[in-house]
């Protein structure tokens, strides 16, 4: 038994930290809201754009969901989880980052009023785990569309409609086919299994300057170069390339290096065995009758010395992603000691090495490659901020390009995956037992806000849209979705648009594991230490060297 008075002493402390609980949850809730806020606007073809100035006083002008997150300063830890699933979206499948912000954010919206209601959130979770699971069976089994790979025209329609959107619209028609080119180039196949590795072997090079026409996917590598002597030859047509990732120059010391010198004839001596070393390395060098050399280190005179003697252009100090792309290209193998250079290292893959020089700059180019697994993307444009901006739409068509060839399956774009979706879900939501089916039916709403904000973005009369929309779908036409220029309802078969299942699919995941992860915080705790009266009070200890000078 307990004694007068203690129980209503337990039931209020559980009320307290229940209220504490969801004072957390409606504050994430709002962090998440202005988080999505910023870049609502920044959904569908007539997206505007932000203007983000960085500390340094540098401007970045985009669209780009997660480029503008990036750069925004974020005190509220629910806003700093909000900006990470942008980042993880754009790792993962390169596109949708905006979408996954403002999905995420309307859940979290949508869970509020049943917060209010007194539900506890574990409830809510556990329907919107059971929407997430069937959302992601309707996808797979019920919308989506299998893609034929060898179909260039289709796959160039579906990466055009998912750049659409961006500053590269304009020269959506080249941008497609740089993408698909570059994707192409890079994919290896081995055993049935595809690999295509975009971050490593499809460099982009940004060359301020010319027009946006004028870019071109290189069936090679270009780095920004030149040849280390300038007698050495600039032109070579079927080069033996030989990569290297050691010096060509006198060994240094390490940092506590003595050497006693007795007599004049020992400094000689010295200098003598450090020659003998240069000459005796270039001539293992020369022994396998390379024309270009490319070392990750240094070139030492003496070394060039040798080297242009024997006609051999060397170029130094890449980087190391440059020679894995260029030993990618040409079939050679980067080696580590010139006494272990063999016949079998040396690439002769290329078909072309040249140097040229493009406004101020020396650049080598490797081309004309037999089966080149890499290649470099040159880009010009007027200006550096256009250069950027382009650079970051063309990353999102080569992800597009790279998801759809690994897993070619299409749902229909414009809101009409959303709003199919959100139909079944409703639908499903009539059949469920007990109080979970409200918060499953309100993240079928949820999944509206992507064709709203499409007919918002646009200017369109959003109820009357969004009504006519409901409609359409409940009629069967589940391919029909909101055109992002006029924002009249149109049917995306016949007007081509259509995104790649994979981003559809992390979206979802992505934006309701987040939602559901902020609903299981029922407290912030701080892991840092106040400052006490009696810390601000004590003096500074200054220290003995402080004191010296």
């Amino acid at each position: 038994m307990f004694g007068p008075g203690v129980a209503p002493i337990v039931v209020l402390s559980q009320n307290t930290k229940r209220d504490s609980g969801r004072k957390v949850q409606k504050e994430n809730i709002q962090a998440g809201k202005a988080i999505a806020d910023v870049i609502r606007t920044c959904l569908g073809p007539r997206a505007m754009l932000k203007m983000l100035m960085d500390p340094m006083g540098g401007i970045v002008m985009t669209n780009d969901g997660n480029a503008i997150l990036r750069e925004i300063t974020v005190q509220h830890p629910a806003g700093k989880s909000m900006i990470e699933i942008a980042r993880t979206q754009d790792e993962e499948v390169g596109d949708g980052t905006t979408s996954v912000i403002v999905l995420a954010s309307e859940i979290l919206v949508t869970a509020e009023p049943f917060l209010d209601q007194g539900m506890h959130p574990t409830v809510i979770i556990r329907a919107y785990r059971q929407a997430l699971e069937d959302m992601l069976t309707i996808l797979n089994e019920g919308i989506s569309i299998t893609l034929d790979r060898n179909d260039r025209k289709q796959l160039v329609q579906v990466i055009n409609s998912c750049i659409g959107t961006k500053f590269i619209g304009r020269w959506s028609q080249l941008a497609c086919n740089i993408a698909l080119d570059a994707v192409n180039t890079v994919m290896l196949e081995e055993n049935g299994r595809r690999e295509i590795d975009i971050k490593r072997y499809a460099k982009v090079e940004k060359i301020p300057g010319g027009s946006i026409e004028d870019c071109v996917v290189l069936k090679g590598v270009m780095i920004n170069k030149d040849v280390t002597h300038p007698k050495m030859k600039r032109y070579i047509k079927n080069p033996r390339i030989i990569l290297l990732d050691c010096p060509l120059e006198y060994k240094k010391g390490e940092s506590q290096t003595n050497i006693e010198i007795m007599k004049d004839t020992d400094f000689t001596k010295i200098l003598e065995l450090e020659e003998e070393h240069i000459k005796k390395v270039c001539e293992e060098i020369i022994a396998v009758k390379p024309d270009v050399v490319f070392t990750e280190k240094g070139v030492s005179d003496l070394a060039q010395h040798y080297l242009v003697k024997a006609g051999i252009t060397a170029v130094r100090r890449l980087r190391k992603t440059d020679n894995n792309r260029i030993a990618r290209a040409c079939g050679a193998t980067v080696v580590n000691r010139t006494e272990e250079l063999r016949e079998e290292d040396v690439g002769t893959g290329a078909g072309l090495f040249e140097v040229k020089k493009i406004g101020d700059e020396y650049y080598c180019f490797i081309t004309e490659c037999t089966d080149p697994k890499a290649c470099t993307i040159i880009l010009r444009g007027a200006s550096k901020d256009i250069l950027n901006e382009t650079e970051r739409n063309l990353q999102d068509a080569l992800h597009v390009a790279k998801n759809l060839l690994l897993e070619p399956k299409l749902v229909p774009g414009g809101g009409a995956v959303e709003m199919e979706v959100s139909r079944l879900l409703t639908e499903k939501s009539a059949g469920l037992a007990g109080v979970e089916q409200w918060p499953y039916k309100a993240m079928s709403q949820a999944l509206e806000i992507i064709p709203r904000t499409l007919a918002q973005n646009c200017g369109a009369n959003t109820i009357r849209t969004l009504t006519a929309l409901r409609a359409k779908h409940a009629t069967g036409g589940t391919t029909w979705g909101i055109d992002g220029e006029t924002g009249q309802l149109v049917d995306m078969k016949e007007r081509g648009i259509w995104e790649p299942l994979t981003v559809k699919l992390q979206t979802y995941k992505t934006a309701i594991e987040t939602a559901i992860l902020l609903l299981r915080i029922d407290d912030i705790v701080s892991g840092s230490k106040k400052k006490t009266k009696e810390d601000e009070h004590k003096p500074s200890q200054v220290t003995e060297e402080s004191t010296k000078d």
